[in-house]
């Protein structure tokens, strides 16, 4: 995922890039670190509205929006001033002070990498701060991404058909603001309303894949997957990737033919490495997440 922070450098042609660098498999950057994870499992019937199970994929009843923040009082006091008794260095007092005030958000998360990806750096915290059903201010960057606008730029030649596409991107507002409407994916739809607001979203009512799940979610073919919830396996950087390269502008606009390069965008990590004390890369019960890592037993990405 850093490369895309460099200049969005991105494989499998990073070498035809403005500023070329030679192509070099993905770097995983988590691999054989564990992190810390908390798992809540929640029946079905205790987020539907009515205490049902849904079981109709069409039923908007079916769908529910997910999102989290995380919060910190609004001030701090310190302890003193790092030099009460003037004598030019620091006290000994490792007094931390004490926090203070109501309680103020600080991050939220619905959709990943909307605030890295989506929001321009003037806004993350101004987006940082808002509930979602205020996001409807945000709406021009879901319309035309900085990163769209890049591309074409950044990669000569390689994405003309994005370049010459200059209309509202109302694939990214549907799939990242309110849900997929019936009528655009058959047999699917996670639509919430008309409410523009950055929820992670699922239909609970189409059944998990178990036979052949893709990690590109809908854009590999499996509806069970990414962006309808958010599986451990699903490969989200690359779906996003794709989907602001222009591989989802068909689903509203049959007119648009995605760049050839719009299916290969990725981050070069495509799998969970499997490392001791795990056989597979994930479990196949809750919570899903592999065991922690052997302390002696893993490897990391150079």
């Amino acid at each position: 995922m850093g490369s895309i922070f460099d200049l969005g450098t991105l494989r499998p042609f990073q070498n035809l890039h403005l500023i070329p660098t030679p192509a070099a498999p993905g770097v995983d950057t988590t691999k054989g670190f564990s992190v810390h994870s908390i798992a809540i499992r929640v029946p079905k019937s205790s987020l539907t509205h009515d205490g049902s199970n849904p079981t109709d994929a069409s039923d908007k009843g079916s769908v529910v929006g997910i999102w989290a923040s995380a919060s910190r009082r609004k001030a701090t006091i310190l302890s003193g001033d790092g030099d009460d008794d003037d004598d030019g260095g620091p006290d000994d007092d490792a007094s931390p002070g004490f926090q203070t005030g109501p309680f103020t958000q600080v991050s939220r998360l619905g959709m990943p990498l909307i605030n890295e990806v989506v929001i321009p750096l003037g806004k993350k915290d101004l987006w940082n701060m808002v509930h979602p059903r205020f996001d409807s201010q945000f709406l021009a960057y879901y319309q035309t991404p900085e990163l769209q606008k890049l591309l074409p730029v950044l990669y000569p030649g390689v994405f003309l058909n994005l370049a010459a596409y200059s209309k509202a991107r109302a694939d990214l507002v549907a799939i990242l603001l309110t849900g997929i409407p019936t009528g655009i994916i058959s047999g699917f739809q996670n639509f919430t309303g008309a409410l523009q607001a950055d929820y992670l979203r699922l239909n609970m009512a189409i059944p998990p894949n178990t036979s052949n799940p893709s990690r590109l979610g809908i854009v590999g073919g499996d509806l069970a997957g990414f962006p309808n919830g958010r599986r451990v396996l699903d490969d989200v950087i690359d779906i996003e990737l794709r989907a602001i390269a222009g591989a989802t502008l068909p689903l509203v606009d049959n007119a648009f033919t995605p760049d050839g390069a719009a299916g290969l965008v990725a981050d070069g990590v495509d799998s969970n490495p499997v490392q001791s004390p795990n056989s597979t890369p994930f479990l196949s019960t809750f919570p899903y997440l592999p065991h922690p890592v052997a302390g002696y037993e893993h490897s990391h990405d150079p």
